[in-house]
């Protein structure tokens, strides 16, 4: 069975971090999290078709041709004219049933195995907040009777969540699907279109569906995933005098120094140095060649390849990106006073994160000066730099 994954958006929303690559490249827990995505469909795919477009050369040589016995195959998506023009993408490529889906979202197993048993069908989940999403009104069946985008009534609680069965006679519909009023064309209003003609369930979720909507997302999604993914596996060197406790992974060529307190579920890849005297809390991972130094704090955050974290540093609940350098005593603040959810500004709006704590979004190349301050939510743009003692209260572009 084939599967289309559709991975062609420039993801603003998650900048800075895709500035500088493509938003399936963000890691969790030490993968990409395209290969988390691909992971869960193995052993029901056999072919997948991936639609790219922003930095596609990023994705296809870190995926190559295969994974896990899966094909995959790479169609460009030119222009970004909507879903439904995207799913368009993988006509020529298509021989019989499908599904399609957000790329860059996580979903069970479980659920897309429930999917693949119908001819049409969509995966939604139940929330309490459905004017925020596309909401299916069904039958007694769970049959779909109607698709309203963000409804100001109360129409149920079904969420459409991006995740579709469909067959090649679905083309046929997109093709004749009118623009959207943003000029696009929406996979939702062609579903509504094939359901007012045949049987098209809505599948309420039995797993997770993890949506990776914004950069903090990454640190919900590693959380959530990574108990059951890490196992004790050292094959670095861990010196006497270290502590380490639950399940964590030391890469090889990794030296835990003396002092240092590791307390799982953690991630350290290969070729880094860890310590003296630090502390490295749960739910945190530490890419390749990285540098964590005398009494540094790390928490629940995601360090990237090659970063270097400076002594007397705090790092909580924050992402750090590759060949970042965060000078002696950086602080990523995590949490406000007042304990509110923490906000960040999203293409120019404040965006409520739902996260009481939040540290910081650093992308590639920044450079801290000693005794940086970052305030909660703050992000910094590529290859950017702080002054000694600066005070980040407003994010660094």
């Amino acid at each position: 069975m084939q599967a289309v994954l559709m991975v062609a958006g420039k993801s603003t929303r998650t900048y800075p971090l895709t500035l500088t690559r493509p938003k399936p490249l963000l890691p969790i827990a030490n993968r990409p999290l395209i290969y988390h995505s691909l992971d869960q469909m193995v052993g029901l795919f056999d072919e997948v078709i991936l639609i790219t477009g922003y930095k596609k050369e990023m994705i296809e040589k870190e995926l190559g041709n295969s994974y896990r016995g899966m094909r995959l195959i790479y169609q460009e998506q030119e222009e970004q004219l909507g879903t439904g023009h995207a799913v368009l993408q993988a006509k020529p490529h298509i021989k019989d049933k499908f599904v399609a889906m957000n790329g860059d979202d996580l979903f069970a197993h479980e659920d897309l195995n429930e999917l693949i048993s119908y001819d049409y069908a969509a995966l939604v989940k139940r929330v309490e907040n459905p004017s925020l999403y596309g909401v299916f009104q069904v039958d007694e069946k769970n049959r779909v009777k109607n698709l309203v985008e963000k409804p100001t009534e109360d129409l149920g609680d079904l969420a459409n969540i991006g995740c579709y069965v469909l067959h090649p006679d679905f083309f046929d519909e997109l093709e004749k699907t009118p623009l959207s009023e943003r000029g696009e064309i929406e996979i939702t209003s062609t579903v509504l279109a094939v359901a007012r003609q045949r049987d098209f369930y809505a599948l309420p979720i039995r797993g997770f569906w993890l949506p990776t909507g914004y950069a903090w997302n990454l640190l919900d999604h590693q959380e959530y995933l990574m108990p059951g993914l890490v196992e004790e596996n050292y094959q670095g060197v861990v010196e006497p005098g270290a502590t380490v406790r639950g399940p964590v992974s030391i890469g090889p060529g990794t030296l835990v120094k003396a002092g240092s307190y590791i307390e799982g579920p953690v991630v350290i890849g290969r070729d880094c140095v860890i310590g003296p005297n630090c502390f490295i809390r749960k739910y945190s991972s530490i890419g390749d060649n990285c540098r964590v130094g005398h009494a540094v704090e790390i928490k629940n955050s995601i360090i990237m390849n090659d970063a270097k974290i400076s002594h007397l540093s705090y790092v909580g609940d924050s992402v750090i990106g590759t060949d970042c350098n965060l000078g002696a005593g950086t602080i990523t603040a995590n949490l406000r006073h007042d304990l509110a959810s923490v906000k960040s500004v999203v293409k120019q709006k404040d965006v409520d994160s739902k996260r009481i704590k939040l540290g910081s979004i650093i992308a590639d190349g920044v450079k801290t000066g000693i005794h940086t301050t970052i305030y909660p939510g703050r992000k910094i743009w590529p290859g950017l730099r702080t002054r000694p003692g600066q005070i980040v209260d407003q994010d660094v572009t």
